[in-house]
C-alpha cells in the first residue's frame, strides 16, 4: 500500500516532531489532538522546528513553509482520520489513555487505515485487541530531534499481516528514516532497551543522593566523550515522560519507582520544569549548564 494522507495523534514533543518531518518528506499530514489549546501548542513547537531544519540540515525557508502548509490541525478524530492512510499514535505513555484511544479510533477509522503506535514502554499486543484490526496495526518508534536522529524502529507483534510490515518499512525510509525492523515484540525496541536502564540508573543515582544532576552528567561526559549526559537527554525527551514510566512501574509492583515519580513530580513537574519544552527542566535553556565552556573541568 501506497501511504499519502498520514494523521499523528497527539501532538507532543514527538508527536509535533513525527508530523513535521513527514510533511517535510512530502506527505500531507493532519495532525489530531484533545483541544485547540494542545493544537495551538503543537503550532508553536512546529514553528521552532522550522527553524531547527533550516539551521541543522540547511533547508530553504520555502521549503520549511510548505511543510507547514501540507500540516491541517484537528480536535475532531473522525475529521482527522477520515482520510489516513496511516495513523501515528503518540498519546501519553499512560496505558489507560492508549488503550481509551484505541477504543474510539477503532469506531471511526475507514477500513483502510493502518494504525502504528509510537509507545516508547508498552508492545502493540497490548493494545491489539481495542484497534479492531490486529492484522493492521503494529509499533513505529522514532527517536527524539528526529531530524538529526533519524531511527524508525518498527515492531510486528503476532497477528500483524507481514504486507503491513513491509508498508510501514517502506513509508519510514520515505520520510528520511533508518528503518530498523524487529521481527520479534521486545519492551523497549532496540533503542530503548539501552536507554532507559541509563536513564534510570541516573535518576536513582538523584533519587537516593548519591550525587547531583550536574556531578551524574559531568561523570558520564568526561569518561565516555559523550556531548550530553542522562539528564540533559531526559530534558530533550521530557520530564512527564520519565514521570509516566516511573508511575506505570510503580503500578507494577516495583514501590522503588513510587519514590523516583514523587521526586519527578513535586520537584519539577509541578513546578513547570518539563524539560526543554518549557525551557527548564535540569538544566534551564537556552543555554544549559553542561554545555558551558567550562562544565567539565571540574
Amino acid at each position: 500500500m501506497v501511504f499519502q494522507q498520514i494523521t499523528v495523534a497527539g501532538c507532543g514533543v514527538l508527536g509535533s516532531q513525527i508530523a513535521f518531518q513527514t510533511a517535510f518528506k512530502g506527505f500531507d499530514v493532519t495532525v489530531y489532538d484533545l483541544n485547540e489549546e494542545a493544537l495551538s501548542k503543537a503550532k508553536e513547537r512546529i514553528l521552532k522546528l522550522m527553524n531547527m531544519y533550516q539551521k541543522d540540515l540547511r533547508a530553504s525557508q520555502q521549503d520549511v513553509e510548505n511543510a507547514f502548509h501540507r500540516i491541517y490541525f484537528s480536535s475532531n478524530l473522525e475529521e482527522a482520520v477520515a482520510q489516513a492512510d496511516l495513523l501515528i499514535e503518540a498519546v501519553p505513555e499512560v496505558i489507560q489513555i492508549k488503550t481509551e484511544f484505541y477504543k474510539q479510533l477503532a469506531k471511526v477509522a475507514p477500513p483502510k487505515t493502518i494504525f502504528a503506535t509510537n509507545s516508547s514502554t508498552f508492545l502493540p499486543s497490548q493494545f491489539a485487541e481495542f484497534t479492531g484490526r490486529p492484522e493492521k496495526f503494529l509499533a513505529l518508534h522514532f527517536a527524539n530531534s528526529i531530524w538529526i536522529h533519524n531511527t524508525a524502529e518498527v515492531m510486528q507483534h503476532p497477528g500483524t499481516d507481514k504486507e503491513v510490515f513491509k508498508d510501514v518499512i517502506a513509508f519510514a525510509e520515505k520520510i528520511g528514516m533508518v528503518p530498523l525492523p524487529l521481527y520479534k515484540e521486545q519492551p523497549g525496541y532496540i533503542l530503548n532497551s539501552l536507554l532507559v536502564p541509563f536513564l534510570e540508573a541516573a535518576q536513582f543515582l538523584l533519587v537516593n543522593e548519591i550525587a547531583d544532576v550536574a556531578t551524574i552528567d559531568k561523570t558520564w561526559m568526561i569518561a565516555t566523550g559523550a556531548p550530553a549526559g542522562p539528564f540533559a537527554i531526559l530534558d530533550t525527551i521530557g520530564v512527564n515522560t520519565a514521570y509516566n514510566i516511573a508511575k506505570e512501574k510503580a503500578k507494577a509492583g516495583h514501590p522503588e519507582y513510587e519514590k523516583l515519580a514523587n521526586m519527578l513530580k513535586t520537584q519539577y513537574m509541578d513546578k513547570g520544569k518539563l524539560g526543554r519544552q518549557s525551557n527548564e527542566g535540569f538544566y534551564t535553556y537556552p543555554n544549559p549548564r553542561f554545555r558551558q565552556p567550562d562544565f567539565l573541568k571540574g
